[in-house]
């Protein structure tokens, strides 16, 4: 299916391909590969990326595409029954999948089976993991995820995605009724309008799942027709502004799974969020701060050189222990490491919080990398990413500012409450890789939680660089604190 399929065997499930083994490499190699005797820097500044990516997606835009909702609120079955009418399951597997179905006792659950391949998932009836397939669109290439229904992951997702397309799925169990479309449409709309969303950038589809009413093409269903003449799901997916590919920056690659290879080294999976990567590089994690070597890459399992911005790749590591690496860890080009600190200054926007803010406010900091959405609710699907969850505690209340001006309107609050901007400062448990949301916006957001609920959308503005310098002979320290901001830079001392 379109220009990744070139009839080259997939690996083994779970193990990525070395440059020895890569056959797919060979297929570029002559172009892109670093020859023998050649530095990493030196091949890459023979590769034109954009040029690459080009020719790889035949001319297609690539967009992210992460399915969320609630559980049972039919996502696996949406985008499995979506999958299928796009011939990416063929006749045979589906029917497979309808006798399995069947003989379980889960006969609705068929087209779910073709995202949830594991038997513990098809045993409880729900998305355990977040699973990956693509498909294509007229104009698009869609990297597709299928994410739990679990309550962690829907307001990340939501307040992380650029462009929603609202699912409403199972509007034939109510006679596609108007007034039910509309109740949802009011509903989510002003609860959107609140997390940042313009109007223009969500789009709501009324959809059956089970079905299939509505998905790749629009529905003749007279019930619907009469009240709904917009486009079927994939019409609007097609319709999304492609995204920038940041293949210009620094590299980095946000790493959301480790496991150990069959062979030698172990394998990382994640988004690489700008620059490319080649095998034979040399990149740095950090946190721990360490070097280790590319040894193989693969993109939807298939073998592959070299990757880029926008990828969701699996890379194949050596020269570090496995055990210092994990979930939440960026890798990135040693010569322009990203900054890891445990204290940071942000913009954040609170939601309808009840408690008051308070200066030692314990959080849960959630970094989230953007994407594009669908949003299944019970009657509609959403789509995002994340990959670190730290505790955390709001340290200081530096200021409140003006919600369209982003003035100062008030210094050093007591405290904060639901629908402020504020500055603020915070301390995290251990250190995290961030960045300046001017510098880099998919590594510079992250998200606020207390007690199993989201109470703030916040983006980098300074980071601290310096480390504790303790006083000599004396038990007492003081920490120098030096904060990169996004317009200027400052010094400060304070006792500690």
């Amino acid at each position: 299916m379109g220009p990744e399929d070139s009839g080259v065997q997939s690996p083994a499930p779970g193990k990525v391909p070395t440059a020895e083994e890569s056959p797919a490499a060979q297929c570029v190699a002559e172009e892109c590969a670093p020859t023998p005797g050649r530095t990493p820097g030196k091949a890459k500044q023979q590769l034109n990326v954009k040029a690459e990516l080009e020719k790889r997606q035949g001319g297609k835009s690539l967009l992210n595409l992460v399915v969320i909702g609630h559980v049972d609120a039919g996502k696996s079955t949406l985008m499995g029954h979506l999958l299928y009418l796009l011939g990416d399951v063929n006749k045979r597997t589906m029917h497979k999948y309808e006798q399995e179905a069947r003989k379980a006792g889960k006969a609705s659950f068929a087209y779910a089976w073709v995202l949830d391949e594991t038997g513990e998932e098809r045993d409880r009836g729900v998305t355990m993991d977040v699973g990956m397939t693509k498909f294509e669109t007229p104009t698009k290439v869609i990297t597709l995820m299928d994410a739990p229904g679990h309550r962690d992951f829907i307001p990340n997702m939501i307040t992380g995605a650029a462009q929603l397309v609202v699912a409403v799925n199972k509007m034939d169990q109510v006679g596609w009724q108007q007034e039910r479309f509309q109740e949802i449409l009011s509903k989510l709309g002003h609860f959107l309008k609140q997390a940042g969303f313009k109007d223009s950038d969500v789009s709501y589809i009324p959809t059956s799942g089970l079905s299939g009413e509505n998905l790749s093409a629009r529905s003749t269903v007279p019930e619907l027709t009469a009240w709904y003449k917009g486009p079927c799901l994939l019409e609007q997916i097609d319709a999304f502004k492609p995204p920038q590919r940041s293949v210009e920056k620094a590299f980095r690659l946000c790493v959301s799974d480790v496991f150990k290879d069959q062979g030698s080294g172990f394998c990382v999976t994640g988004k690489v969020e700008a620059g490319y990567v080649q095998i034979g590089d040399r990149v740095l994690a950090m946190p721990p701060n360490e070097v280790c070597t590319i040894k193989g890459i693969a993109l939807h399992e298939e073998p592959i050189d070299w990757a880029a911005a926008g990828d969701h790749v699996s890379l194949t590591v050596t020269g570090m222990d496995i055990i210092k690496i994990n979930v939440g860890c960026v890798f990135c080009d040693p010569k322009e490491p990203i900054r890891s600190c445990s204290r940071f200054r942000a913009r954040i926007l609170l939601f309808n919080i009840e408690l008051p803010v308070t200066q030692g406010f314990p959080v849960r900091l959630h970094s989230r990398h953007r994407g594009l959405g669908v949003v299944a609710h019970l009657q509609g699907v959403l789509l995002h990413y994340q990959t670190v969850s730290e505790p955390a505690t709001i340290r200081k209340l530096v200021s409140v500012l003006h919600k369209s001006s982003g003035e100062v309107i008030k210094k050093k609050p007591k405290c904060l409450s639901k629908g402020q901007n504020a500055i603020v400062e915070i301390q995290t448990q251990r250190p995290v890789a961030l960045e300046l949301y001017k510098d880099f916006k998919e590594l510079g957001r992250f998200m606020l939680r207390y007690v199993g609920s989201t109470i703030a959308a916040g983006v980098v503005t300074e980071v601290r660089t310096s480390v504790l310098d303790h006083a000599p002979g004396s038990s007492v320290g003081a920490v120098k604190v030096k904060f990169s901001h996004a317009t200027n830079e400052f010094q400060r001392s304070a006792d500690r």
